[in-house]
């Protein structure tokens, strides 16, 4: 008897390609292009949003220093701030960090706070008398946004003034003060500052911080002690 023929198998549909994106929204050659031409992209009111938002961006990879003054020009910018300061953060110039430092008295509210973070993020020891009037001012936000950039940027003058800050202040505030003032003495354990950063951890262990900060300065204090100690 005649075995039934079996049909063959089905051939898979080829997946469709994903749409090209629009031409306003391709990056094209503005990843290779360099300084001088980005600077143009960013400066022609012509160029899209999406254009000089990657302009930014890429000027950031090149830390191209004289784009510091176009970027800084950009800090105020409801949409293109935040890719100004991407563009300003990798910078190695300082004057950037000037730029960013200039900053805190013009911008206000998500702008402020981002400007904070990145001079956070360079570690601006310039910047930490400013930050202590934020941390210390009505705007929660900016209160957090100002410790947390205050335990980032480290040293003795962040530590002294978080320190201060815990007895000074609440709710939240007091939990990125808290939270800063671990980063603050892992900092100085990196810079060779035992003895402050143990101190600093001894006052967060004895407080009445969340007790996730306690442990977390406990453990630190211990993990110090154990190495300090010599095997026999």
């Amino acid at each position: 008897m005649q075995q039934p023929t079996q049909p063959a198998p089905a051939v898979p549909a080829a997946k469709p390609k994903p749409p090209e994106p629009p031409p306003e929204f391709r990056e094209g050659a503005i990843a290779t292009m360099d300084a001088a031409a980005l600077i143009r992209i960013v400066s022609d009111a012509k160029s899209t949003e999406f254009q000089k938002a990657k302009a930014c961006v890429r000027l950031g990879e090149l830390g191209a220093k004289e784009a510091i003054p176009v970027l800084a020009s950009l800090l105020g910018d409801e949409h293109l701030s935040v890719y100004a300061r991407y563009g300003l953060e990798p910078m190695a110039d300082p004057a950037a960090d000037d730029a960013l430092r200039a900053a805190l008295s013009k911008q206000k509210g998500v702008r402020l706070v981002g400007v904070i973070n990145s001079i956070g993020k360079r570690r601006d020891a310039k910047a930490v008398p400013a930050l202590v009037k934020f941390m210390h001012g009505p705007d929660v936000d900016l209160a957090r946004a100002a410790a947390s950039a205050l335990g980032s940027i480290g040293g003795e003058a962040s530590a002294k003034e978080l320190q201060a800050a815990l007895s000074k202040t609440t709710g939240a505030t007091r939990a990125a003060v808290a939270d800063a003032c671990l980063v603050c003495s892992e900092r100085l354990l990196a810079e060779g500052k035992r003895d402050q950063a143990l101190a600093f951890y001894a006052a967060l262990s004895a407080t009445d911080l969340p007790k996730p900060v306690r442990l977390a300065a406990m453990s630190g204090i211990i993990r110090e002690e154990t190495l300090s100690v010599k095997p026999r």
